[in-house]
């Protein structure tokens, strides 16, 4: 797999965790602790895809050398 299909799984995943969060604040009575792990995940995945997009500037510079 290669570092932008990594990015774009884990930008697929976030969307997912983000939808769950939506559905689960919108019900009567939402699952404090479950949105609780839901924002954490879902934070998880946006630090994830910063440090993946960090690292594809320099391997694409060593590509093209």
């Amino acid at each position: 797999m290669s570092v932008h299909d990594r990015i774009e799984s884990l930008r697929s995943q976030h969307a997912v965790v983000d939808n769950a969060i939506r559905e689960e604040s919108h019900r009567p009575h939402p699952d404090e602790l479950r949105l609780h792990e839901l924002k954490r995940e879902k934070l998880r995945l946006k630090d994830e895809i910063a440090t993946m997009q960090t690292v594809v500037p320099p391997i694409e510079a060593e590509l093209r050398a």
